[in-house]
């Protein structure tokens, strides 16, 4: 994990001490306009609103006193809409032409698998539009993430060190949800413009059923392309339209995909020794130092560290939106056939762009640290191919019924052990999944009896 989420920093920026002077943050300035003398609990929130706006650059947004959770998400939304600026409506002849699009690409899909469609409307979005339609699915991405973050190493702490560290704690609270919702936004903002489609990243972001494509990043790809417009539009919403196929009626898929993120968050450690160490020696008194209290915030000891537990979260996270991609790779293709003569270039060109890091790269290693590494998906492009030629669409698209029937990891890195296995009928994930929920069941009726089954009663199945 190259990036740490939302902006943690390992403290170390070179450019910060030429920030301080240029703001009179740095010694010798006095940016909170407290002077010297004694610490005066008067003054605390002018302190605080001053402090954020060193830090973030968004002291307004402090100052409106609203509760923001772990993530400011109004300063997000304002912050990506300010980057978007003026936003033309999309023309209505180009929203005809996405909606005939998505109509034929359905078409075509029906003879390349076996779940059904799973749109009920097409739509041109602009990067505004993206914003308002998927901002309500990054909550949920991101409130696990940030929520842990924002009260691990707090809750760490003995009661103590607690009412020592109060003051820092709720300032600590509010600036971290300002420096997500800043991150986030700035994300956000940059990726509406680079997306093609809803399902771009691999994440069912927008509203079940609504195929949507971007018209102003399409016709930014199309101008580095020599396939006709229109070739492109119908590929992009062949592939907008078999993300919403898995997503519809595959009912856990967007339910595994959370999870994965939320055990991502639950694995996060934070190193307790150094908030320790800095427990019994705080002074709150030390607060109005401004050149201590930047010393403070940039000492590291807030950073998250990865852990084994997050570690798996992620290879499971990364295999899953691999076997997304390498499927919706592999049914485009055989749909698109010789209708499409430049498909397989276009794929390539997609293909490139996630190798290169592009916008679904980026937004992981914002969110969870996560960079998706392309030799996965090409894996797993590989594997349902393959799978196709051995047992058929149909069949292959079984293996979507139930999360213990999916490759694993290992399963991308030697495919022929699993293909011989669906030749061979193997339903063993299957069989043990049902067998587990058959033990909860009758743990859930033993509960409710009261106690542990009597031996000599007779039990019902």
């Amino acid at each position: 994990m190259s990036d740490l989420p939302f902006g943690f920093s390992s403290g170390d920026d070179p450019d910060r001490d030429k920030r301080n002077r240029e703001s009179g943050s740095g010694p010798g300035g006095d940016p909170f306009g407290l002077g010297g003398g004694q610490f005066d609990m008067s003054q605390l929130g002018q302190m605080f609103s001053k402090l954020g706006e060193m830090f973030s650059g968004a002291g307004s947004a402090m100052a409106t006193g609203k509760s923001s959770g772990p993530v400011n998400y109004d300063l997000a939304r304002q912050l990506a809409s300010s980057s978007i600026g003026f936003v033309a409506p999309v023309p209505e002849k180009t929203s005809a032409a996405i909606t005939d699009a998505v109509r034929l690409a359905e078409t075509w899909l029906d003879g390349a698998t076996a779940l059904p469609a799973g749109t009920t409307s097409a739509a041109a979005w602009t990067p505004t539009d993206w914003i308002d339609n998927t901002l309500e699915t990054w909550k949920r991405l991101c409130d696990p993430v940030a929520e842990q973050l924002s009260t691990v190493w707090a809750e760490a702490l003995p009661e103590e060190a607690k009412a020592m560290a109060g003051p820092l704690m709720s300032m600590m609270s509010q600036m971290g949800g300002m420096a997500f919702g800043s991150q986030l936004g700035q994300a956000l903002g940059k990726l509406s413009k680079e997306v093609l489609t809803s399902t771009d990243i691999g994440l069912p972001l927008g509203p079940k059923g609504v195929a949507a494509l971007m018209p102003e990043a399409i016709e930014a790809l199309a101008d580095g392309l020599e396939q006709p417009r229109s070739e492109i539009v119908t590929f992009l919403a062949a592939r907008e339209a078999a993300h919403h196929r898995l997503f519809s009626h595959v009912p856990w898929l967007s339910t595994q995909l959370l999870n994965a993120v939320e055990a991502f968050a639950r694995g996060t450690k934070i190193d307790m020794s150094g908030i320790e160490e800095l427990a019994r020696g705080f002074n709150p008194a030390s607060l109005s130092d401004p050149s201590e209290m930047e010393n403070l915030l940039n000492q590291g000891i807030f950073e998250p560290k990865a852990t084994p537990e997050q570690t798996a979260a992620l290879e499971r996270l990364e295999t899953l939106l691999a076997l997304i991609e390498g499927w919706v790779q592999t049914v485009v293709a055989e749909a698109l056939g010789d209708r499409i003569p430049g498909a397989s270039a276009l794929s390539e060109t997609l293909r490139r762009r996630r190798a290169t890091g592009g916008p679904a790269e980026q937004t992981f290693a914002t969110l969870v640290g996560l960079e998706l590494r392309p030799r996965k998906m090409r894996e797993a492009a590989d594997l349902w191919t393959r799978l196709t030629e051995a047992v058929g669409s149909d069949a292959r698209d079984g293996v979507w019924q139930h999360p213990d029937l999916l490759p694993d990891s290992s399963d991308l890195d030697e495919p022929a052990g699993f293909i011989d296995r669906m030749i061979g009928g193997d339903t063993s994930g299957m069989d043990s999944a049902l067998e587990e929920a058959i033990s909860d069941l009758e743990r859930d009726i033993q509960k409710d009896a009261g106690g542990p089954d009597n031996p000599d009663e007779p039990r019902d199945h």
